[in-house]
């Protein structure tokens, strides 16, 4: 969908994140929380919502969820009561979801919190509120082999998720802009995951994104919304919000309405569609959850959760700077991810040349990563490896050209370094006078450059060591072939 109209109207985009909580087990029952499990397995009459079955909290996930009121600056409300929130679908076995909702008189866990986003902060967006809920099952759609059904599809219910614990965190419409919506998705995830409060793994459904998204001019009321669903990544996220935008703006062009309704993001044809009338808060009926009592967070249960809360983000990037003279930028990188940051200072305890430790990192590793689209935690990659990796070059062993392709068999091939350096034979050359036959070899070979340089036109150097490391398949000492090579030119 194009944007040639967008520029006319400004967009209003609030955002609702589901965070799953890392927690053993279930909100409301004993059932191990297990991503990938084998369907129905675990399960039982209580995450089922079978008759006769009670809830009973996890305090686990209540003291995660505080910490994110904390890391958040929401203010927590002393008590808050659990609802029911009535609809019948598949994926809800008991048709009704215990959940938390923005009533003054039965307020959610917290409300009214901020997040900063962009490098320097300078864009504030407010948390409208930090509940509490169970999640749902989940429907895998499916064609089995010799269907008779008409489609040619069945659905299939997985209740295995169906309980897990899982918050919801829900933004005042601030963001502007596809962009920023996606700015700050990253630091939301980056302050959970240093909070150690979710993996935020979106593919793995930890982390889940729906946005509202309307139009208003500059200075005016918003436009009539839609709610887009069904992205699974950051950057879907950011894609399918910008051609909601586009579209709007096309039927506004047009002097067409917008219809308030639920819109799902196909991924392959880049387009949102329809799928249902937007339901309002009434439509779900929600009432007070009869068999949870109203929780209640005192000031000592709250100092102690603060007592527990790790290092965030920013604290994180700033002590980089200071305590390993890192530049801002670096420290940056550095803390995109709470898996990162707990690889550089374990890879630095190992290696205490910070700086170069960062520069591998942020280079070649981080290269890697984004290449086959993994996070340095789904590796088998290890601080261990990189600072023997970096011991390597440090010592002579092998030069900075072989360590790069050392370290990309090292990522893959899940072995330690030194083993493929020794089973490849890519020790440094440095014996001087193998290295004398080589550059004597390579002078004899290339006539040409040589009288340019004995010309005094010294870019043709270059090209000679080049030539040297070509012949030795990046193993000679660069600065032994350089030095040799001027001292067979004169130079």
């Amino acid at each position: 969908m194009g944007d040639s109209h967008a520029i006319s109207y400004e967009p209003v985009i609030g955002l609702e994140i589901h965070v799953q909580l890392l927690t053993a087990s279930k909100m409301f029952c004993g059932c191990a929380v297990t991503f990938g499990a084998p369907p129905n397995t675990l399960i039982c009459p209580i995450c089922l919502g079978l008759p006769g079955s009670l809830p009973v909290l996890n305090k686990r996930a209540v003291d995660l969820g505080l910490r994110t009121a904390l890391a958040l600056g929401c203010p927590v409300h002393p008590r808050s009561q659990f609802h029911r929130k009535n609809y019948y679908y598949p994926d809800l076995p008991k048709n009704y979801q215990i959940s938390q909702y923005q009533y003054a008189e039965h307020p959610p866990l917290a409300t009214n919190g901020t997040l900063d986003i962009g490098r320097d902060g300078g864009r504030r967006i407010r948390i409208r509120r930090v509940h509490l809920e169970e999640d749902t099952g989940r429907l895998v759609h499916t064609t089995p082999a010799g269907s008779m059904l008409d489609a040619g599809a069945a659905s299939l219910v997985d209740y295995n998720r169906s309980g897990v614990p899982l918050m919801e965190i829900v933004t005042e419409p601030d963001p502007r802009s596809p962009a920023e919506a996606r700015e700050f998705l990253l630091a939301l995830r980056r302050l959970l995951q240093f909070a150690e409060v979710s993996s935020g793994r979106m593919e793995e459904g930890t982390l889940r994104c729906d946005a509202n998204v309307s139009l208003q001019q500059p200075g005016g009321p918003p436009g009539t919304r839609s709610e887009v669903k069904n992205m699974n990544s950051i950057r879907s996220v950011e894609r399918a919000l910008a051609f909601e935008v586009g579209r709007q703006a096309d039927l506004l062009a047009r002097a067409e309405s917008v219809v308030q309704e639920t819109r799902h993001w196909d991924e392959r044809r880049g387009v949102t569609f329809g799928s249902r009338s937007k339901e309002e808060a009434q439509d779900y009926r929600y009432f007070p959850e009869p068999d949870l009592v109203p929780l209640e967070v005192d000031g000592a249960w709250l100092e102690w959760v603060r007592g527990e809360l790790p290092e965030l983000p920013a604290a994180r990037r700033d002590r980089f700077v200071v305590a390993f003279g890192l530049s801002t930028y670096d420290a940056d990188l550095l803390t995109a991810t709470a898996a990162m940051a707990r690889f550089f200072e374990d890879a630095v305890a190992q290696f205490p040349r910070p700086k170069l430790v960062a520069n591998w990192l942020v280079g070649e590793v981080t290269a890697y990563l984004n290449e086959h689209g993994v996070e340095l935690d789904q590796t088998t990659f290890t601080p261990a490896r990189l600072a023997a990796l970096l011991r390597l070059v440090d010592d002579g062993t092998v030069t900075g050209r072989i360590a790069k392709d050392v370290l990309i068999e090292t990522i893959a091939q899940n072995v330690d370094p030194v083993v493929i350096v020794d089973a490849r034979g890519l020790r440094q050359i440095s014996d001087e006078e193998t290295l004398r036959r080589i550059v004597d070899a390579v002078i004899a070979e290339h006539p040409g450059p040589v009288a340019e340089i004995r010309a005094g036109r010294e870019r043709a150097m270059g090209f000679l060591v080049g030539q040297i490391m070509k012949a030795t398949g990046g193993r000679a000492n660069p600065e032994t072939a350089n030095r040799l090579l001027r001292e067979r030119l004169g130079r």
